[in-house]
Parts: C-alpha cells; structure tokens; sequence
C-alpha cells in the first residue's frame, strides 16, 4: 500500500469511528482512537507489510482532525501534520523565491516524510517556489521517500543526489541540469612548422594508426586555457603557453545525451622533450604539418581539415583568435575570464583600458 492509498483508508477508519461521537466528546475521543491504533499496530506489525506506512498516515490524519476542532488557534500554529513548527526541515532561501535543503546527517525514513510534509505545507503558505534537497551519499536512505513526495532527480555528483519539487500550479522554471561538456584541442606548433600529435590507447580510435592532436575534457572548476595547458603535459610532457581559441564547436547528443562544447586552442611549446602518457596515449612526436594533413583520415573528415587550415593559416597570415581577459561579475566577486580579439578593441574608450 502506497502512502496515498494508506491516507485514504486512514480518512475512512477515523470518519467511521467519529460518527457517533457528539460535537463536544470528539476531542477527548482521540486519546482512546490513539490508544486503539497503537494497540492494533502491534497486532498488525508481524501480519501487514504495509503497516509502518498505514499507522504513521493514521496519525497524520487523526491529528488533522483533532485540530480541525481545536478551540485554540495556538495550537494549529504549533502542529503540522504531527511535526512541531521547530521540527520543520532546516532550509535556506534561494536567489529565486525557493528553498535549499541541505542534509549533513542521516535520518529515519518516517521521520523525515513528516518533516517533509509538515514543511511543505509551510512553504506553500508562504509562497515559495521550487525546493531543492541535497542528499549527501550516507542518506541514500531518503531518496525514495522524497520521490513518494513528489520529488523528482535534478542532477548527481559522486557524494550527493539533489533532489527538487516545484510547488506553484504555474509553469515549472527550474533550471535544467547542466547541459554543456567542455572539450579541448591543442595545436602546438614548432619554429620547424612540426604539430605536436598522439596516438590514442584507447576510445574510437585506438589501433587506428591516426596522428591527432591532443585533446581532452575540461574539469570543473578549471578555465579553458587552464585544461589546454593541463592536458597537453598529461599526454605529452610538453610545457605550453597558451595563445588563442582558434575556433569551436558545438554538438548535441553526445555522450549520455548532453551536448558538446569543442574550443580548438592555439599553444607555444616552451618545452620540446616528449614524455607520453602511457595509460591513454600509444605513441606522440612532432609531425611535419604536411604529414599531418595527408594523412586520408584527415582529408575525409571536415573536423580534422579545419584543423589544419587554422594552424596554417595563424602561421602565415595571423589569423585573429580570442585570448583570454580576466574580469569581475556583478553577480560574483571571483575572477573570471572573457575571450575576445582583444586587437579589435585597441582604442582609449574601450574596457581593456579600465
């Protein structure tokens, strides 16, 4: 039996045992409902798997009535569906009308479903809209309790589960999860016009023979040119310098159905001595650029060509890429950067001169 299921038969036990109470007996009545209940459950434990859920929707509902006909309006301000108003869940406001709940030690299952509800109901009253619930990995326990709510996944790190609900009967505007991988490639070119290219020892193209240029995902919390620097030692040994994003693409439904970011980058090698990685990588070394580009993997695929235009073509003629500027948001107070062709904007009024 479901929790839904089990408050409907709570309604239809309670109405049917207050039928025959008079108007004036109905309150002191619920002390001998509770008592029945608790008795009955005792019985019921070992013969209904369902009863844990059945006794606590019992309660629920038999303290729902008993403040329908309370005299004392302090009274309904203390309870909420059998939580104290100080045992609401702890949250925090966020930036868009709604609620963060965030857990740092485990809970009992019941408990927090009343929490929840009890909760819930307050941040209806007061208007709130979305809520989100961060559950930390020991509280894995919770997940499906709060999905009985209503609750649905929003997104996952490897020590936590965030959880969200959207309460108005309005269009729902919670933000989706992130939707973007970021990728990097590196061109590194050498005064010999030689391109720095790998092997791969694993993915599509692992035993394939093709020469490619290094290439890897950014990490959280990294800046494009950061991942650039990073993945070319982790794959090469060669120190770098980073110059320009030459260009980017983007594609969707790639890997578990998010999109792609690809930032093709421009390097110097300040460092000319190749350490591979052995894990990842079968072989690297400097290529002449025409080997690079006659190789028919290359000349078949448009990813690849381009890649060797745009080397080119800032080789010889000074193509105008984007360097990174760094700058501080209104929204926040940590750094971050802008790339643009700062050549472009080479005048007093601009903002690279503030």
């Amino acid at each position: 039996m479901n929790y839904v299921n089990a408050i409907a038969s709570a309604r239809i036990c309670i109405r049917k045992k207050m039928q025959k109470c008079s108007m004036s007996t109905k309150t002191t009545e619920f002390g001998r409902i509770s008592d029945e209940f608790t008795r009955r459950s005792k019985i019921q434990r070992a013969e209904a798997p369902f009863t844990t859920t059945f006794i606590a929707a019992l309660v629920e509902v038999s303290i729902q009535h008993k403040l329908e006909l309370s005299c004392d309006p302090m009274e309904k301000l203390v309870f909420q569906n059998g939580v104290k108003k100080d045992q609401l869940l702890s949250a925090v406001n966020d930036d868009h009308g709604g609620v963060i709940v965030e857990f740092k030690e485990p809970m009992d299952p019941i408990v927090f479903q009343n929490m929840l509800k009890a909760s819930l109901s307050k941040w209806r009253l007061q208007g709130k809209k979305g809520v989100w619930i961060k559950l930390p990995i020991e509280c894995v326990n919770l997940v499906e309790t709060a999905v009985e709510e209503g609750f649905w996944y929003h997104h996952a790190e490897p020590h936590y589960l965030m959880l969200v609900y959207w309460i108005p009967e309005t269009e729902n505007t919670i933000p989706a999860n992130a939707s973007h991988r970021v990728g990097i490639g590196a061109i590194v070119l050498n005064d010999k016009r030689e391109l720095l290219v790998v092997q791969e020892n694993c993915g599509r193209l692992k035993g394939t023979a093709v020469w490619k240029i290094p290439t890897g995902v950014v990490e959280e919390g990294e800046d494009i040119f950061e991942g650039a620097i990073r993945e070319v030692k982790e794959e090469t040994g060669i120190d770098t310098e980073f110059l320009e994003v030459l260009a980017f693409r983007q594609t969707h439904k790639a890997l578990f159905e998010k999109s792609d970011l690809f930032f093709i980058c421009m390097m110097r090698p300040l460092s000319f001595d190749i350490q591979k990685q052995d894990l990842e990588i079968e072989a690297a070394q400097w290529m002449p650029i025409e080997e690079y580009e006659a190789q028919p993997f290359v000349q078949k695929h448009v990813l690849f060509k381009y890649i060797v235009d745009l080397c080119l073509t800032k080789a010889e003629r000074g193509y105008p890429g984007f360097t990174p500027v760094p700058i501080t948001s209104f929204f926040d107070a940590g750094a971050s950067f802008l790339y643009l062709n700062n050549d472009g904007l080479n005048n007093e009024n601009s903002a690279a001169h503030l």
